[in-house]
């Protein structure tokens, strides 16, 4: 392995050890014993299960060794969940600190054309971290909604359905987008608006398409394996599906490089293309696993992990840098897939993507910071993807804006295993499946109000026998076979009653 970060035996030494006593005892926040902020690496994967990881789960079939390195020298949460089992409420949540329920978007994901999902004015991680003296930048996949110009302000933008836009004429792709990063507190962006299977193919940088966009790509299918396709659509010049994941990471790594001599910190948000569909793994990256194109696929994710942390020691910066490594979602991983291949991508947990099952938001959660997170530890704190904002606020000892960060939780003190983090821990969490169902999570119980999974795995249609309610014991029952619903009437109820405080309230504080 090239970088020294990762090189056996390099466990740096908590930053604690080097200052006096009495500070330590007297600080309020970790930054205090700090010369400078830390840069902060998001690095969100696409519909990535918690059991692709190998050292997260000895039975997966996928090589994954600068994933496993991470791990062994930082942190993982092992009870780390996304807010919602799907992209675009996720990535709202992880931007604003509040559940997407509460935005206009009550079901389903956003596609390319959709208007802005994130308020005008709402405060975002980038926007907060900006005016506390941070250089921003989101490279990646957006999928959280544009405003595009209209070439006749008096016609709809397109023709058609949402997900079916062969008519697109009206749309003006030289004029300046707006809604996007650069209106969410970002300094630069270079992004593609949806999946990497959702049409326009184009790539924006800092509102701007970056090439004519000439050429309508036509339903593509792949008779090679599952996962290998996209819908028809419009496509830029200078798009290609095949290397869509690596042109983010060479410009996430231009993006370091650029702020090797700066004397601000940065927040880079790296929202990665895959492993969603369509399965394109480059070549040197295929029959790399054992299952499959997917598996290949996250190979090519995990190499993503070995570049940025190269570009951090090249440029000096690794010390104080905490890097983030989790997923949007579960992965969209069929019981056909693991009896083809023999991988289960969600590890022991039911479901999969768009499901309310723990299997659709369980996600890999890890965290390295060299120069204050113990190397090779994990922590049980249960974690949510709305959790970055308060903890940014945490780590830069500011508080949050009145309205911002409503579903925010800081998870510093579980990274810095002191007293030093201002805001309280995490104590429960609302779920959202594809389907606009609710999942509440106390303690190691959890409520789903719903019959099925809440998503594509036994849609409700499919379960009208079973009971209207889900309570589990995870401790117990981690694949949630057992549903406790009849048996602990009382504590349905109770749960019930506070999930629907939370979800009717403005906030979960």
């Amino acid at each position: 392995m090239r970088n020294a970060f990762f090189k056996s035996g390099n466990v740096c030494k908590m930053f604690f050890c080097t200052v006096p006593l009495l500070s330590l005892v007297n600080c309020e926040n970790v930054v205090a014993q700090r010369k400078s902020l830390p840069n902060i690496i998001y690095i969100l994967a696409d519909d990535m299960g918690y059991g692709d990881i190998r050292a997260l789960n000895q039975n997966s079939r996928i090589p994954t060794p600068h994933l496993d390195r991470m791990i062994s020298q930082g942190r993982t949460f092992t009870d780390a969940h996304s807010n919602s089992a799907v992209s675009t409420p996720t990535r709202y949540g992880t931007l604003t600190g509040r559940y997407a329920f509460r935005s206009r978007l009550k079901s389903g994901v956003l596609v390319g054309y959709d208007p802005p999902l994130i308020e005008q004015n709402r405060e975002t991680v980038a926007s907060f971290l900006k005016k506390n003296g941070y250089r921003t930048a989101c490279i990646g996949k957006w999928h959280l909604g544009l405003d595009w110009a209209k070439k006749d302000s008096t016609k709809a933008l397109y023709e058609g359905s949402p997900w079916d836009t062969r008519a697109t004429d009206n749309v003006d792709y030289a004029a300046k987008i707006k809604g996007g990063p650069n209106d969410c507190g970002f300094d630069y962006s270079l992004i593609m608006p949806a999946s990497l299977d959702i049409a326009p193919y184009v790539y924006i940088e800092n509102g701007k398409v970056t090439a004519p966009v000439t050429r309508h790509a036509e339903n593509w299918k792949s008779d090679e394996a599952r996962g290998m396709w996209y819908r028809h659509g419009d496509i830029a010049e200078d798009f290609s599906h095949e290397n869509c994941l690596q042109r983010f990471t060479e410009q996430s790594v231009k993006f370091i490089n650029s702020t090797a001599n700066s004397s601000e910190p940065f927040f880079l948000y790296f929202p990665l293309t895959a492993p969603h569909t369509p399965w394109l793994p480059s070549k040197e990256f295929k029959g790399r696993s054992q299952a499959g194109v997917y598996g290949d696929f996250v190979c090519m994710v995990d190499d993503v992990v070995r570049q940025i942390y190269e570009a951090l020691e090249k440029t000096g910066q690794t010390e104080n840098t905490l890097v983030i490594f989790t997923s949007d979602n579960g992965s969209h991983w069929l019981e056909s897939d693991i009896k083809q291949t023999g991988h289960s991508a969600n590890g022991i947990y039911s479901g999969m993507k768009s499901d309310i099952w723990e299997g659709g938001h369980r996600v890999p959660y890890i965290v390295t910071w060299p120069s204050v997170v113990k190397a090779g530890t994990t922590s049980q704190q249960v974690v949510c993807s709305t959790d970055l904002m308060a903890t940014c606020a945490d780590i830069v000892g500011k508080n949050l804006p009145p309205q911002a960060g409503e579903d925010s939780f800081s998870f510093l003190k579980a990274l810095t295993d002191q007293s030093f983090g201002k805001l309280p821990a995490r104590e429960s969490i609302i779920y959202h499946s594809i389907e606009g169902y609710f999942g509440f999570r106390q303690g190691e119980w959890v409520l789903l109000d719903c019959k099925g999974s809440g998503g594509w795995s036994l849609p409700e249609d499919k379960a009208k026998e079973l009971s209207k309610m889900q309570l589990y014991n995870l401790k117990n029952d981690p694949q949630e076979k057992k549903n406790l619903s009849e048996s602990n009437v009382k504590r349905v109820k109770k749960m019930k009653l506070q999930m629907d405080k939370i979800v009717t309230s403005s906030n979960s504080h």
